[in-house]
């Protein structure tokens, strides 16, 4: 379990901040667009990193449902509807949210992995979800705009993709390891992202100030941080790691309150606090 924290910190530090820079990215960028670069840049280079170490070859068929779990949910549609979001939701906010799988990956893994949760661990998520409730700030969210709405229903559905894709992998653990497998996943969500940004997006692009970002994430966030994520979600018990995932929206907000100067006040503190008291609840035995 301890490789997994330290797996888990990693992710944090790259998937906090990935959220604040794509808001960034999209000044100079149209969302689908810059999904798609996310994803094709992410699978071209864990190909080139494993044919450089011999290790780049065909999914055993054993390995075909977490590929097609990982690069169709957790990267294809959680990239498709969180880009779209991101349009339309706060930075900060969009990392809340696109990020608490706990409201999904416990009632998941109790019903599809008969996994048994401690009192402790409910307690440890529900307040995991009041940190959320307070960081998100519902109540300074004007819901009579549709864009709003829509935006944070995207949001709870790519969450929701992200948890059956975890559920998957830990159904049916794939025997290849995972870093093996993710340039078949990235290829995967690319295929998938393409056809939205031909349609949505005829006349969008990633244009040249937007390309430092598209670089940053494209080459560094999404392979190694989705590499992290996964392996966490594989060896943690599912309500220890969807409390913990809880982390990344917490950094998120942070990063996006120093960067973006979005608003922020008493909310930030307490959120904060009942999320950090939440996972270290959830890890003890």
């Amino acid at each position: 379990m301890r490789s997994a924290f330290h797996l888990l910190i990693v992710a944090i530090l790259l998937f906090g901040g990935a959220w604040p820079v794509t808001k960034a990215a999209l000044a100079h960028a149209t969302p689908m667009w810059f999904a798609m670069g996310r994803a094709g840049l992410a699978a071209l280079v864990t190909a080139v990193l494993l044919a450089i170490l011999g290790r780049l070859r065909l999914p055993k068929g054993r390995d075909l449902p977490s590929v097609f779990a990982l690069g169709l949910l957790q990267l294809g549609a959680f990239f498709i509807l969180a880009h779209a979001a991101i349009a339309m939701v706060e930075a900060g906010r969009t990392a809340i949210i696109s990020a608490v799988v706990t409201y999904w990956l416990i009632p998941l893994s109790v019903l599809v992995l008969g996994e048994r949760v401690p009192l402790h661990r409910w307690i440890a998520a529900g307040l995991g979800l009041a940190g959320v409730a307070v960081l998100a700030g519902p109540w300074a969210v004007d819901w009579a705009s549709a864009d709003q709405l829509v935006g944070h229903v995207m949001l709870v559905a790519a969450a929701l993709f992200w948890s059956i894709a975890i559920v998957t992998t830990r159904k049916w653990p794939p025997p290849t390891p995972v870093f093996e497998l993710l340039p078949w996943c990235f290829g995967l969500a690319t295929l998938l992202i393409l056809p939205f940004a031909l349609v949505l997006e005829p006349a969008g692009g990633i244009f040249a100030p937007a390309w430092p970002y598209m670089l940053y994430i494209g080459l560094i966030v999404a392979p190694i941080g989705t590499w992290c994520v996964i392996e966490v979600g594989r060896r943690l018990p599912g309500a220890v790691a969807s409390v913990a995932f809880l982390l990344v929206p917490a950094f998120g907000v942070l990063v996006s309150t120093l960067w973006l100067h979005e608003a922020i006040g008493w909310d930030m503190a307490v959120g904060g606090a009942l999320i950090v008291v939440s996972v270290i609840l959830a890890a003890r035995r």
